[in-house]
């Protein structure tokens, strides 16, 4: 008579089965194995037993493949072509910890010099305790949200001390009085986050469609002496215009004079301040200014670094970053921390270190000249598209071809009564694989909780589009855009009414949005 095995037993039998399957199947030839027919679930745990390295990246790549193109998602600002040194850069910087600035002294000598670099790139006047530390106060960061939280941190912190010293408030006194932030409602979603984590005002400046960029004008309106400042968004994300930080700047010298504040700027470079410096017959934006007090950006953007690089640079330590400045010495040694995070790779640091040296000024500014030219090449071609009456189909939004950044926005012409809109138009480019970001003229208003209208002159369902040209877009790939975005209007046109029959339900399933940001 057969014995009959307990659970525990048959739970051992089957682990020693599966372990001699895995096993078997190690060498095989990924999709010649069971892993190429085994379910994925999403609420799948780890697995039991492991497997070889080229069967887990074969089983990653499958993932990454059904993703968008890369290189074709013109919706991102963030650079994704890397040289063969450059992805050794990446490996090289992943073994340290850059926060350990003790253990590594010359990585972190790499990410000074990286700064320094930058600080000068920048017109960032050489502090007077430059010798003390080797470098700008600034700091690597990861991505220009943790630049612009830090940026934000330290004009709350001067503020609070300017504000109990004129008002007589001691220090726990001054916690409880709600400062606010000037901005444009063109943010970025870094500065949400500011809003909502570091408790601070936001006080918006609408701008007209016709502009995207604020005026002095519409910022005096909205200081008063809790405002611990001003964000000037040099080249914001949905159609590149920068906003006259030079204006508000001598706005700014004469208010400050005039009701005793001290309201500086920080200058969102996010995209940018890898930019404005190769361009001619930009006005002063940056450290130039005297009321410019901080300035972040992406080195991952037009930068040319990798995912996840950012940087941020104060005119001085003394009122600015000594307020984030975090000393830290049990990991033997003391060294200053000015990041909101602590443990991260060296990996963008180094690639920007890489692409400064690789390209020089001189390359930076040929790859910019290129980005114009191309950007320029797609934005003639938009306005040379017209309907049978000869009226153009698109409305054009960006700032032109010059003092902007290479980004081509528009709108479906509205005089047109098309039935579809320019969210219908991302959809459709899809299908040449082509990513485009289609979206409303609305913002999501952190004070309220409500969507509002992003422009004084448009309402809040008005749709448009833009394309964010980098470096890795070629001519013929612009042609090819052009040629796919021809096709598509083509399409939609010749399906009339009957394309809003037929996409009305996918877009009413996604709550009518396009791409956000």
């Amino acid at each position: 008579m057969a014995t009959r095995l307990t659970t525990e037993e048959l739970e051992a039998e089957n682990a020693i089965l599966k372990r001699a399957l895995m096993q078997a199947g190690a060498g095989a030839h990924y999709y010649a194995s069971a892993d190429a027919v085994r379910e994925i679930k999403d609420d799948m745990q780890m697995p039991f037993m492991g497997n070889s390295g080229n069967h887990c990246y074969r089983m990653l790549s499958d993932f990454h493949e059904l993703d968008c193109r890369e290189r074709l998602n013109t919706s991102s600002y963030v650079n994704v072509v890397l040289e063969d040194d450059e992805v050794k850069a990446v490996n090289l910087g992943m073994r340290i910890n850059i926060a350990d600035q003790t253990t590594y002294p010359s990585s972190f000598k790499v990410h000074n010099i990286t700064l320094n670099m930058i600080a000068n790139l920048w017109n960032c006047p050489k502090p007077a305790d430059f010798d003390d530390y080797g470098a700008f106060p600034g700091a690597g960061t990861v991505g220009s949200t943790e630049a612009c939280l830090l940026g934000g941190l330290c004009l709350k912190f001067r503020w609070r001390k300017w504000y109990a010293a004129r008002n007589g408030l001691t220090e726990g006194e001054v916690r409880g009085v709600y400062p606010n932030l000037v901005i444009s409602s063109c943010f970025q979603a870094a500065w949400e986050k500011l809003f909502r984590y570091m408790d601070v005002e936001a006080k918006f400046v609408m701008p007209s469609k016709d502009t995207f960029a604020i005026t002095a004008e519409g910022v005096k309106a909205q200081i008063d002496d809790k405002t611990i400042g001003v964000v000037c968004i040099l080249g914001n994300h949905y159609g590149g215009q920068y906003d006259p930080v030079w204006e508000i700047d001598e706005m700014l010298q004469q208010l400050n004079e005039e009701m005793g504040y001290q309201v500086g700027i920080h200058v969102d470079g996010a995209s940018g301040a890898f930019i404005a410096p190769f361009q001619d017959d930009i006005p002063a934006w940056d450290f130039r200014l005297p009321s410019v007090l901080s300035i972040s950006a992406s080195g991952h953007k037009f930068g040319e670094s990798v995912c996840g690089t950012g940087w941020v640079v104060w005119r001085q330590r003394e009122g600015l970053s000594e307020h984030v400045a975090i000393s830290v010495s049990y990991l033997g040694g003391k060294a200053d921390s000015y990041t909101l995070n602590f443990s991260r790779p060296a990996s963008g640091i180094f690639v920007q270190y890489y692409k400064f040296n690789r390209l020089g000024r001189n390359g930076y500014r040929a790859l910019r000249d290129n980005q114009a030219s191309n950007a320029k090449h797609l934005r003639d071609a938009l306005k040379s598209f017209t309907c049978e009456d000869g009226r153009p189909y698109f409305t054009m939004l960006d700032a032109g071809d010059t003092k902007c950044l290479p980004v081509v926005a528009a709108m479906l012409n509205p005089e047109l009564g098309l039935p579809f809109d320019d969210i219908d138009l991302q959809h459709q480019m899809q299908k040449y694989h082509w990513y485009v970001s289609g979206y409303r003229m609305s913002f999501h208003d952190p004070n309220d909780e409500e969507t509002k209208a992003l422009f004084t002159d448009a309402p809040a369902q008005q749709t448009m589009f833009r394309v964010v040209v980098k470096a890795n877009n070629t001519r013929a790939m612009m042609d090819n855009l052009i040629t796919s975005l021809k096709s598509c209007l083509e399409e939609m046109a010749s399906l009339g009414p009957g394309f809003m029959s037929m996409h009305e339900p996918k877009k009413l399933k996604t709550g009518m949005k396009g791409h956000a940001c």
